[in-house]
């Protein structure tokens, strides 16, 4: 048995680290595999570092562009490193543009694909991750749903059982593994807040960040939930979202503190102190349900409708008006929810059913993570 874990961007590094730590610890020989679609050390070098995760053999140093263009280059370029290494199965994550290319390619090589984090749904096809998760989990073989939810939505599109396996999101494991590496006082006293006394914000998707009127929207939204909630909101940029802002003549209120972007552990720092976090990503929804962080998204759909059903989070989309009265509502909202995405064991349980398939040896039984229960 040997694994191909395929990486493109922060989330995924993230949330496969958790995959590539079980792997050492059961001796299973894997080689990482990074299509650079995220590519300074900002973006995706500092994760590697700070998670102390092996380097990537293989780099394919796309870079951004265009969906075609991104597709097809990885394409082009996974396509002989997998030749050459041919392995066993080859793992992706989530709903990029290189977890697109990489499932295609290994697939048309004749490769076994795992999906983790498959069965997520926005029922939005505007959205490019909303095809490519789609197409991932039709493709491949092994689909690891972090939950019910997600494995119903899959068996309902008429996936077999056998190849449906719910594990927890590998996001929840990775939050507990590290936030008791992180001590928060510095970072806090870097940035001048104090705990539970600031909003923390990500702003990043396309439909936020490409149309004016809703990144317009977003940012004044987060200064009136500055203002309501007397506290400031620091905003971690990505660096497509500061050439916008900068593009469009956007103002931003002295009460929303632009941040460029963040290690790990620096943004974990901030994330498990904060008041409230607002987002438009999808795997910071998680995050926030695991560290007890009420959370606003500013989208008008979600593929983590648990979070929501739950009371940990609230869709206001891009409306101003929606944002305040979504985040007034959340802050004062009492943090007693259950984590519905996990115990922190998801890696474990991918890595384990892979080898039970393989024969190489059953899983094992999985103890309480020590830090699961605790916010």
């Amino acid at each position: 048995m040997n694994l191909a874990i395929v990486v493109g961007t922060r989330p995924e590094i993230i949330k496969l680290a958790p995959v590539i730590r079980a792997c050492l610890a059961r001796n299973v020989p894997f080689v990482v595999l990074h299509t650079g679609q995220h590519y300074s050390f900002e973006l995706d070098g500092v994760f590697f570092e700070q998670l102390e995760l092996p380097r990537p053999k293989h780099n394919l140093n796309v870079g951004s562009g265009s969906h075609g263009f991104q597709i097809s280059a990885i394409m082009r370029g996974i396509e002989s490193v997998l030749d050459a290494e041919r392995p066993d199965e080859v793992l992706v994550e989530g709903d990029t543009n290189s977890v697109l290319a990489a499932g295609l390619a290994a697939n048309k090589l004749g490769l076994r694909v795992g999906h983790v984090e498959a069965g997520l749904r926005s029922y939005d096809r505007s959205m490019p991750e909303e095809i490519n998760r789609i197409l991932v989990d039709h493709l491949a073989e092994d689909l690891f749903a972090p939950t019910k939810h997600a494995r119903d939505i899959l068996l309902g599109e008429g996936i077999e059982p056998q190849r449906v396996h719910v594990t927890g999101n590998t996001a929840v494991d990775e939050v507990l593994h590290q936030r008791g590496r992180v001590d928060p006082e510095p970072v806090l006293a870097m940035f001048d807040v104090r705990p539970l006394r600031y909003a923390l914000a990500t702003v990043h998707r396309a439909e936020n960040v490409s149309d004016p009127e809703r990144l317009r929207g977003v940012f004044e939204g987060l200064a009136r939930v500055a203002s309501a909630l007397d506290v400031p909101v620091l905003v971690a940029l990505h660096p497509r979202t500061s050439q916008r802002l900068s593009e469009l003549g956007v103002a931003v209120a002295p009460s929303v503190r632009l941040l460029p972007p963040l290690g790990y552990h620096e943004f974990l720092a901030l994330h498990s102190s904060a008041g409230l976090m607002l987002t438009d990503s999808g795997g910071l929804q998680e995050e926030a349900c695991t560290l007890g962080v009420p959370c606003v998204t500013l989208r008008d759909n979600t593929e983590r409708p648990e979070s929501v059903e739950v009371g940990a989070n609230r869709l206001v989309g891009a409306d101003p008006d929606r944002i305040l009265a979504g985040a007034t509502a959340m802050h004062s909202a009492p943090r007693t929810w259950v984590n519905p995405f996990g115990d922190g064991h998801a890696g474990e349980r991918i890595v384990d059913l892979i080898l039970a398939r393989d024969g190489a040896q059953g899983s094992p039984k999985l103890t309480p993570h020590p830090t699961a229960l605790r916010r």
